[in-house]
């Protein structure tokens, strides 16, 4: 993925503290047999800022640069590695390249480091109550063989909190060092609480956060896994809806895609098929009826080209729909957003019977079959490569903490950094720009226009 998806940059507040959580002093020598080059000190930083507009605010104030600490392995770690067990939990919404980072946990801890134990726990935080539905599996490598190429997580998932105090119960009976939680901002919000609850008793267990979402929403890193590969299964159902609309006189493909807050999916699936007309996001407001928009922007597309594309992300248009977010949530707090592709396929149809204008329109869903699909090559490189750094970030006794990847980099994040913030699209930088040349959406304002 060697576009950079530009975001707003974080504020100077917010990166003010990037120092890292640690149980204590790293004492024991690693098993990892590397040279001396190999290995990465906690001194060796990355600047969060490249852009000298950036920079020069802090020059200006004479503050230091702020910087992330470098991920990777060190020569001195705070676990005894081989009396160590570890625990991983999958939260949330699946994704694609969940086993791959389960697989490549437990084949670094068992080969890298010659950990005791590495416990999964089963569907996600709820199987770490002590009234677990489905006891743990001990996961060796023989269990983990092979499951990179299944879709899905062998631990299956679930979404809602679970009383921290019992968890922590749990961890200690198990003897546990390290918690791998892969998930979202909701995965790290739980997390956060077990790392409360583990310093009010003082117990020598580290929280390790791995960011995983689709959506590629997780604030200050600029990939997760799993984006990629939505984006190519995404690109192939834009081709489909492509190829329906072609074929029909006044043909519309109308793709919904994942994508509550953040609109990635939908950007990156636009610039990577450049037959997409009307890319609709949720960081960008719209309106169906009046001059110039939605509706009558899409009416003038047919009438001059006789078919059209249209991507929308799921948390697009909100405001559109009435008695949108309102009253129901899901397990994690989040509310139910109402569905914006049905609405459009209702309202287009609508429209141009009233303007007794006949259309062929093809509605395509493929998010569940795009979230449960295996990781592709690109996505399943990444997951090695956060998993190994998590694997490094937790023995060397790093905690409440979570594996980002920035300018090219996998580095140290503390964890608070994405709990109250999720990433959204900049509507002003030259990744949506490029989008908005492409479909003509936006005048010199930024204001909505859509494609003619």
């Amino acid at each position: 993925m060697g576009v950079r998806m530009q975001t707003e940059f974080p504020s100077m507040q917010e990166v003010e503290d990037l120092s890292i959580d640690t149980l204590g002093a790293a004492n024991f020598q690693t098993t990892l047999r590397r040279s001396a080059r190999g290995f990465v000190s906690d001194s060796e930083k990355l600047a969060v800022f490249a852009r000298s507009e950036h920079m020069s605010q802090y020059i200006a104030l004479g503050k230091p640069f702020p910087m992330f600490e470098l991920a990777g392995p060190r020569e001195k770690v705070f676990f005894d590695p081989h009396k160590l067990t570890c625990g991983i939990v999958t939260c949330g919404g699946l994704c694609p390249g969940l086993n791959d980072v389960i697989r490549t946990i437990v084949l670094s801890l068992h080969w890298q480091y010659c950990a005791k134990r590495v416990i999964g726990y089963r569907y996600g935080f709820e199987g770490l109550s002590s009234n677990a539905s489905q006891a743990p599996i001990e996961l060796i490598p023989e269990i983990v063989e092979d499951i990179q190429n299944q879709g899905g997580t062998i631990l299956g998932s679930s979404r809602g909190p679970q009383d921290s105090r019992d968890m922590v119960d749990v961890l200690a009976k198990h003897e546990v060092g390290i918690l791998f939680a892969i998930g979202g901002d909701g995965t790290f919000g739980g997390a956060n609480t077990i790392v409360q609850e583990v310093r009010r008793r003082n117990l020598p267990i580290s929280v390790i956060g791995i960011p995983k979402t689709i959506d590629n929403d997780i604030y200050c890193s600029e990939r997760t896994f799993g984006f990629s590969t939505a984006v190519q299964k995404a690109r192939e159902a834009i081709y489909s809806a492509h190829q329906e609309a072609k074929a029909a006189w006044n043909g519309i493909g109308l793709v919904k895609l994942m994508g509550r807050d953040s609109g990635y999916i939908a950007v990156h699936s636009t610039l990577a098929n450049s037959d997409v007309n009307f890319c609709l996001i949720p960081e960008q407001p719209f309106k169906l009826y009046g001059e110039n928009q939605f509706l009558e922007k899409l009416e003038k597309r047919l009438t001059r080209k006789r078919h059209a594309v249209i991507v929308v992300a799921e948390g697009a248009g909100q405001d559109q729909i009435q008695g949108s977010g309102e009253g129901e949530k899901d397990p994690s707090g989040n509310v139910k957003y109402k569905d914006i592709g049905v609405f459009l396929k209702d309202k287009i149809t609508r429209y141009f019977k009233e303007k007794q204008m006949p259309i062929s329109l093809k509605y395509i869903d493929p998010s569940y079959t795009i979230r449960s699909c295996p990781a592709n090559a690109d996505d399943s490189a990444f997951c090695i490569l956060l998993g190994q750094n998590a694997v490094h970030a937790g023995i060397s006794g790093k905690t409440n903490m979570f594996v980002g990847y920035w300018n090219h980099h996998f580095v140290h994040v503390p964890m608070r950094l994405a709990l109250h913030k999720r990433k959204k699209v900049d509507l002003e930088g030259p990744y949506w720009q490029s989008v908005a040349d492409m479909t003509k959406q936006i005048d010199e304002t930024c204001q909505w226009k859509g494609q003619s």
